[in-house]
């Protein structure tokens, strides 16, 4: 099977397992709690475009992310809105979308 090549408005990727293994790398350089780096949110907003409830996600404006901790010791990215309203999302998901 060809790679497919994932593209996002702040850089792009051969194949989509260089997506997934380089979001997964910025996750896992943060603690639960942490807010993410400008640089990586400007990564995470470009990457959040190709989520399928996108619109939902984003609500009213994104201020910033952070890292959350899930159920079974996962992490996950967490959008924490202009309102203080927050939600998290998969990167898995924005990548290869489940419909």
């Amino acid at each position: 099977m060809a790679a497919i090549p994932f593209t996002i408005d702040t850089r792009s990727f051969l194949k989509k397992g260089d997506a997934v293994s380089h979001f997964r790398a910025v996750l896992n350089r943060y603690k639960p709690g942490d807010r993410v780096s400008d640089a990586d949110a400007a990564d995470l907003s470009a990457l959040l475009k190709h989520h399928t409830e996108y619109a939902a996600k984003v609500g009213p404006g994104i201020d910033h992310f952070r890292v959350m901790s899930n159920l079974h010791g996962t992490q996950s990215f967490e959008i924490v809105r202009t309102d203080g309203s927050r939600d998290d999302f998969s990167y898995l998901h924005c990548i290869t979308p489940r419909h």
